[in-house]
């Protein structure tokens, strides 16, 4: 059985019917055509192409036309040739058409009169055609010509194997029937119906040729699934390019039913679309996009397309994660009687491949399901496995989703003969759950955020629950920032929308960003356009980058507003508090991360150790370090009384404002009053100096970076006999250094630096922290190297011998540099450790000395 041998069959019953109508929707009469007059034009059209077309090998003939009365007739005579028919879109990229076209080897191609110039002028340049062309009715046939260099430069070593295959193929009558009963096989001269490609959002789009008998049992069934009748009006919704499109004709065509044609840019008219389908045509069934179905919006959906007294019998909805129940139901209007039905499927399995129809109670009932809506049964003649990462079937838990069937095949690129029964990877995964098959997501909606797993599908249906949001979408920017795009009439309802979503998601899925918009765009295919999403936040940032930091005032006042932002602090709070820290006011370690990005891209710089400073000190202590970084030569004051650590205990008795309540040591302890000179070696060339102004002055490395207020005045002696002199200088060989004497002036030329191993010392596990060496300048033999690992042990090594001096082992493990006290008595480190249940990076305090541990809760 044939698509066109459906429609014969069922025109044949119904000749004076009315099989298209096609509403131009501008104040003129709809056009009809009855099926005999369907019929007729399709079969001069296949007489006009028999007549004109020299097939050799496979047949297939383009059509490059926009939505019309003709088009049903159209596609049906290029069928009955017979040949597959290859649409293409005008309205695509140049591009992708000239990709697709050439891909596919395209001999022939029918033109719609009113598409040639657009045709002409997007592929003159790519394309050869013949100065003569045929023309039938309001079509134009042209021959094309493809340049071999041309050609081979988009053909794979796949496509030149078909070609030779192609070649030694005498005649498509004489496939090996043994052969045949094993495979299906391209070359067969009624094997194929269709050609299309797939979106190419996920990489270069795939061919996807379609035989006939891969297709029509989604037909047959969805006849008698959705019970139509010749009373059923059907809406063409699907752009020819989209496979659903095939299912919306031949589903009308083959039960005598009528098949209604819009203009395509009546479906970006919200408003007016409803009309037309509901008022004026009353269309009972309609197949659908979510995406499609959301553009109408939930008043107009509740009100007209889901209303007690729609004519809308049959909704089907699918190509993309179905509706959560509890959207679906606020979609509904009282009374309301549409059978709703998921459909699943993917183009290289031609349109759908599972069905479900949502149950009446489940609609009518006010409980929450925590699941989405299963994917169902599958349709005639189709196979679904779940299989686990390893490759094998599974009957529970989760996994991705395998489609196919023995004849549920279709060819792929480059693909000739296909094995009866193949299995197509769908990139989709779901969840087995007492043998019920439940959608998760898309392989590539699954990102990898803070650490953690994140479907993006969950939280535009968080989001999309929310009465106050119409419709949204999320995307995953440059694969760094996490947005939600909603529509919404009142804008004031943003900050509500980010507190809300931070009840319902976990901390890791709350967006980076929410940006209002007059309306979703979507592809022809009716799904949402994510490229042209991500050309709306980069116009958006833009505008947000426009204003330029005017000076430190205005520095203080956008990083005001950036913090109560970033914790969704009401914005007519006049002013943070100075003392306000980060972890007090409500932040965590991810907000911290988002701050940082935000402050980073306004000073339009990287502020190095700025994360610390978020996470353990007040605004005005991070408003002083950025200024360091942007303003370094300006006096910068601290205020160092703010700066007070976070008690677990109290976090319930803290105040609103980021005040945070004073805290006292468990254990008490003494140290000697004396301030020893010393300097530290941290993170490589970084050298910091508390009390030892004469040493780093001869070094010169005395800088505004060390507060006059931290270094005392202290006789020093001066540093010497080092084994490894301090190095600076540079030498246009990366491997050769300059020694430079105490005096600061070079003592030698240069000479080639090897590098030898002094001493090992096991910490248990990998290191993440940069060493810390301090070397007092009253006593160089006792410089010691303090490091830390994901072991949990700290260590004290001696620089010179590698002979560990103490050793402890802490409560979690250690990622971060120890620090050294202004006294030189006390190394200080801090310990992450997370919490599972909160997310949050929580800094311990940990005080080092003599080998006794002391905790500042």
């Amino acid at each position: 059985m044939t698509l066109q041998e459906l429609v014969h069959k069922a025109a044949s019953c119904y000749m004076d019917r009315v099989a298209v109508c096609f509403d131009e929707c501008n104040n003129q009469l709809p056009v009809y055509y009855t099926y005999k007059t369907v019929v007729n034009a399709a079969s001069e059209l296949s007489d006009f192409l028999l007549l004109h077309c020299d097939f050799q090998g496979i047949r297939e003939i383009g059509l490059y036309c926009q939505p019309g009365i003709d088009l049903p007739s159209w596609i049906l005579g290029i069928l009955q040739v017979p040949a597959a028919y290859v649409p293409i879109e005008p309205d695509s990229p140049p591009s992708l058409s000239t990709y697709f076209m050439k891909k596919c080897d395209l001999k022939y191609i029918l033109v719609e009169k009113k598409q040639i110039n657009k045709f002409k002028s997007f592929h003159e340049t790519l394309l050869n055609y013949d100065t003569f062309t045929v023309e039938h009715n309001d079509l134009v046939l042209f021959r094309l010509h493809w340049k071999n260099t041309e050609v081979n430069l988009m053909l794979n070593d796949g496509k030149e194997k078909y070609e030779k295959e192609k070649i030694k193929s005498i005649s498509s009558d004489h496939v090996n029937a043994e052969k045949a009963e094993e495979h299906m096989d391209l070359r067969l001269k009624h094997c194929l119906a269709y050609v299309l490609h797939t979106s190419g959002t996920t990489g270069i789009p795939k061919i996807v040729r379609v035989p006939h008998k891969c297709i029509v049992p989604n037909i047959q069934h969805f006849r008698v699934l959705f019970d139509i009748t010749q009373e059923d009006v059907l809406f063409l919704a699907s752009p020819l390019t989209f496979d659903p499109s095939v299912v919306e004709i031949f589903l009308a065509l083959s039960s005598g039913a009528s098949l209604l044609i819009v203009p395509t840019s009546v479906k970006l008219l919200p408003s007016k679309l409803a009309s037309v389908l509901f008022s004026h045509h009353r269309v009972t069934v309609l197949q659908a996009t979510p995406t499609l179905l959301r553009r109408f919006g939930s008043q107009l959906i509740k009100s007209t397309v889901l209303s007690a007294t729609t004519s809308l019998r049959v909704l089907a909805l699918g190509g993309e994660a179905f509706p959560s129940l509890t959207v679906l139901r606020s979609w509904r209007g009282e009374g309301n009687k549409t059978q709703i039905f998921n459909v699943y499927g993917i183009t290289e399995v031609s349109s759908w491949a599972t069905i479900y129809r949502i149950p009446e109670k489940t609609l009518n009932s006010t409980l929450k399901c925590e699941l989405p809506v299963q994917l169902g049964f599958p349709l005639l003649g189709t196979v679904v496995e779940v299989r686990d990462t390893n490759g094998f079937t599974i009957q529970e838990g989760s996994g991705q989703v395998f489609l196919g069937g023995r004849n549920r095949v279709c060819f792929l690129d480059d693909e000739v003969t296909v094995p009866l029964g193949t299995m197509r990877a769908t990139g989709d995964f779901v969840t087995v759950k007492d043998g019920e098959i439940f959608f998760l997501g898309r392989k590539d909606s699954q990102i990898k955020r803070h650490g953690k797993r994140l479907n993006i599908e969950l939280v535009q249906q968080v989001a999309e629950e929310l009465q106050q949001v119409e419709s949204c979408a999320v995307t995953w920017y440059n694969q760094e920032k996490l947005i939600l795009f909603m529509v919404s009439k009142d804008a004031s309802v943003k900050e509500y929308i980010f507190k809300e979503l931070q009840k319902y998601l976990p901390s890791h899925a709350v967006p980076d960003e929410l940006v209002l918009i007059d309306s979703l765009p979507f592809t022809s295919h009716g799904k949402i356009d994510v490229s042209e999403l991500n050309k709306i936040y980069l116009n958006y940032i833009n505008l947000k980058s426009e204003n330029k930091l005017s000076g430190k005032e205005d520095l203080w006042e956008k990083l005001q507003y950036l913090w109560k932002s970033t914790l969704n602090l009401p914005e007519d709070l006049l002013r943070v508090p100075d003392e306000s820290l980060f972890l007090n006011s409500g932040g965590d370690s991810l907000k911290s991360i988002r701050l940082l990005s935000e402050i980073e891209k306004l000073v339009g710089t990287s502020v190095p150790g700025l994360l610390e400073i978020i996470l353990s000190s007040s605004i005005l202590e991070i408003y002083n370090h950025i200024l360091q970084t942007v303003v370094p030569d300006e006096d910068v004051t601290f205020r160092k009384s703010c700066t007070t650590k976070r008690k677990l205990s109290d976090i319930n008795q803290e105040e609103a404002s980021g005040t945070s309540l004073h805290q006292k040591a468990i254990m008490t302890f003494s140290c000697h009053n004396e301030i020893n000179a010393f300097v530290v070696l941290s993170r490589g060339s970084q050298i910091l100096s508390l009390n030892s102004t004469r040493f780093l002055t001869k070094l010169g490395h005395c800088s505004s970076a060390c507060p006059s207020d931290s270094v005392s005045q202290t006789n020093i002696q001066n540093l010497k006999g080092l084994n490894s002199p301090v190095l600076i200088g540079k030498s246009k060989d990366p491997s050769c250094v300059a020694k430079v004497s105490e005096e600061g002036k070079p003592a030698i030329g240069t000479q080639k630096m090897e590098l030898h191993v002094r001493w090992r010392s096991d910490t248990g596990k990998c290191v993440d922290a940069s060493p810390l060496v301090v070397i007092p300048t009253s006593d160089k033999s006792s410089t010691t190297v303090y490091i830390g690992s994901h072991s949990h042990r700290m260590k004290a090594v001696d620089f010179y011998s590698g002979k560990v001096k103490w050793e402890q082992i802490l409560g979690d493990r250690i990622e971060s540099s120890a620090c050294v006290s202004k006294c030189g008595n006390f190394i200080v480190v801090g310990l992450a450790v997370l919490y599972q249940w909160t997310n949050l990076f929580i800094p311990v305090y940990l005080t080092i000395r003599a080998k006794n541990t002391f905790w500042f809760p």
